[in-house]
């Protein structure tokens, strides 16, 4: 049957002239593409180093590189229809990389896959498959940018990917027709040659374009920073971050070049999406526009021309932009980058900021709050203090030790541990991790802050901490490790969802509460330091049927440390958990994020109005939070919702509403 079927028609002899025109076109058709691409080259070359970067461990790598280039994982799961086309090209254009050469060699009379030999046939109909899904993919690619032309792809109609797409179909239409003609006809030394053109055509406005990602993409996801939205170090004294061209490193610049302009990044941007300045697409092309005009080793300012200082300061560090690129770009680093520029160069004025810097430079805390009110709370609610013995240091942090919300969440919690038999213990003192000035940029504050915690929680042999904070656990994890080895840390959803089952569930509505606590096997409580009370908040009564909870993912603890299922696994104790639309890796941000909790009013439509009004829309009687800082932007948000909001409670008030009577 295989024998049965056409072959493809190749022409079986090229004149001289014929060749020596072939190659004059292929010559200049490559030259006029190292012409451009040569350039591009040189600048990300030419950029600054990167310090830390270290291509070891190489497995890592290879497997991101497997799963994200080769099989397009990360494109089709995050735009299934237009991933799935975008995807489709892709694997054409890999099927076709022996076929374009086999047509070349042809061209010079040295052709070695013989239409008719057993392999020829077998590969040529493979590719050929290839070619019907390019077709249809690229088809449906040029529908979707031309007449579709959903808005986070630009108003700007981009011509040149019309004639982009438009040689990528002929190039398929014309191998595919070259299977219904035969050899010796002049059809197929006409499709041969129109064939050739479009290839020819192609392969210089590759640099030229946004398509240069085909050739740089892979080399930037194989050669990412290793870890989700990593702020690299400064290199030095004289290093202030992105401030000028001369800052820029190889890996922003080689990223900068590798944008596809999808606009991926601008769809799920929080900023964007309420009618701010910020538009993640735009910072990554300004740069790439900063480089082609003045490159590498200017002196001139990245903000101003290119870049807006305002939009940068927008951006609540989210990440939202950085885990949907299909292409590598890590958008966070580039944003601190910048913002460290600002501040480090004294070019960021802003009331706010400053007194955000000069609280922490002289103070404990972000909010400005004297010490003593810690002090009084952990005296208030019996918190036993850490003396090196327990198990766990409970980490309050600025919203759990100064903020009431926070308070509260600190005291049920504490609650829960004391029914698990956990030992645990707070800090006498303890000072802001920085996660706002390291954010925002300002990395002389926050190494005063990281060192000053580190040499704390090393006096006091801190082995294990536990937080209710997400941003803590990232600040502490990760950033903390330029200036030492910080102790492990857990975030408290992943404590209370590794023992969900020595924790009550709630009651069916008509039966009674439970008389008695079991206690888990778990290191014991410190007695003689007493337990949190129980609590007295009005809003942890339980409603009189199985509620419907609706559990809202914080960036930074979904995003930044891909944790969704255990707080989820807590509440679900509690009632019926529904789903936002946006939720999990698509969660979107409360606003609170990158600093901008401390910055004042928003421009626009505030980020957490939107994010509370998808959440109430759910139906769910309760908002469920795993973070202080979500909690405290959608309390006051849910406020302006309507008359009657839903209620707005941590995971850990749900886990303590169900104790019972006496803890």
């Amino acid at each position: 049957m295989l024998f049965s079927l056409p072959v493809l028609a190749e022409p079986q002899h090229f004149s001289l002239a014929e060749k020596l025109i072939f190659a004059t076109l292929a010559i200049t058709s490559g030259y006029l593409f190292w012409r451009r691409f040569g350039v591009v080259l040189d600048k990300i070359l030419k950029s600054k180093k990167d310090s830390n970067f270290h291509l070891f461990p190489i497995a890592k790598r290879v497997a991101d590189f497997f799963w994200e280039v080769l099989c397009q994982a990360k494109v089709i799961r995050e735009r299934p229809l237009p991933g799935l086309a975008h995807a489709l090209v892709f694997w054409a254009f890999l099927a076709f990389a022996l076929v374009t050469l086999n047509h070349c060699a042809v061209g010079l009379g040295i052709g070695f896959l013989a239409p008719d030999s057993l392999i020829g046939r077998f590969y040529f109909y493979f590719a050929a498959a290839f070619a019907l899904a390019c077709a249809a993919g690229i088809a449906g690619l040029f529908i979707r940018r031309f007449l579709v032309r959903p808005r986070w792809l630009g108003a700007k109609l981009s011509w040149e990917s019309g004639f982009i797409a438009f040689l990528i179909f002929a190039l398929m239409a014309t191998y595919l027709a070259a299977f219904f003609v035969t050899d010796l006809s002049l059809a197929a030394r006409a499709l041969w040659w129109a064939h050739t053109l479009a290839l020819l055509t192609f392969l210089p406005l590759i640099p030229h374009t946004k398509h240069l990602h085909l050739v740089l993409s892979p080399v930037t996801i194989f050669l990412s920073r290793g870890s989700f939205a990593q702020i690299p170090p400064l290199s030095g004294d004289e290093d202030f971050g992105l401030v000028a061209g001369k800052d820029l490193t190889q890996l922003v610049s080689l990223q900068a070049y590798s944008c596809v302009e999808c606009g991926r990044c601008t769809e799920h941007c929080p900023a964007a999406a309420t009618g701010k300045l910020l538009n993640p697409k735009e910072i990554i092309l300004g740069v790439r526009a900063y480089l082609n005009d003045l490159g590498p080793a200017s002196d001139q300012p990245l903000l101003g021309k290119y870049n807006s200082q305002e939009a940068v300061f927008q951006c609540t560090t989210c990440g939202a932009c950085e885990f949907q690129c299909p292409v590598g770009i890590e958008h966070v680093p580039v944003l601190v980058g910048l913002r460290r520029g600002a501040v480090n160069t004294g070019e960021w004025d802003d009331s706010h900021g400053s007194k955000l810097f000069l609280a922490l430079e002289r103070g404990s805390n972000a909010l400005g709050i004297s010490p003593a009110e810690r002090d009084k709370f952990i005296q208030k609610e019996a918190l036993p203090i850490f003396d090196g013995s327990q198990q766990y240091c409970l980490w309050l942090g600025c919203m759990g030790g100064y903020d009431p919300k926070g308070r509260a969440i600190i005291a049920d919690f504490a609650r829960v541990m004391n029914y698990l038999g956990a030992s645990y213990g707070v800090l006498r003192k303890e000072k802001c991790t920085g996660d706002p000035v390291r954010r925002l940029g300002n990395d002389l504050v926050f190494q005063q802050l990281a060192e000053a915690n580190l040499e704390t929680l090393a006096q006091n042999k801190v082995k294990k901490i536990i937080s209710i904070c997400p941003h803590c656990v990232r600040t502490i994890q990760e950033d903390w490790k330029e200036y030492g080895t910080p102790p492990e840390i857990e975030h408290h959803s992943e404590f209370l969802a590794r023992f969900a089952d020595k924790l009550p569930t709630a009651a069916p509505p008509s039966a009674p509460p439970p008389l008695a606590a079991p206690q888990a096997n778990v290191p014991q409580a410190n007695a003689p330091q007493g337990k949190a009370p129980q609590s007295t908040n009005p809003a942890l009564s339980r409603p009189n049927a199985p509620e419907k909870i609706v559990f809202h993912d914080p960036c930074y603890l979904g995003r930044y440390r891909n944790v969704y299922d255990q707080p989820r696994t807590v509440a679900r104790l509690s009632g019926e958990l529904l789903e936002a639309p946006r939720h999990k890796e698509r969660s979107f941000c409360c606003g609170a994020g990158g600093g901008l909790a401390f910055l004042g009013e928003e421009t626009g439509e505030r980020v957490s109005h939107n994010r509370a009004a998808e959440l109430v829309a759910t139906g769910a009687e309760t908002i469920a939070t795993a973070c202080p800082f979500c909690n405290t932007m959608f309390r006051d948000a849910l406020a302006a919702t309507g008359a009657a909001p839903p209620q707005l409670l941590d995971i850990a008030q749900l886990a303590a509403r169900e104790l019972p009577s006496g803890h």
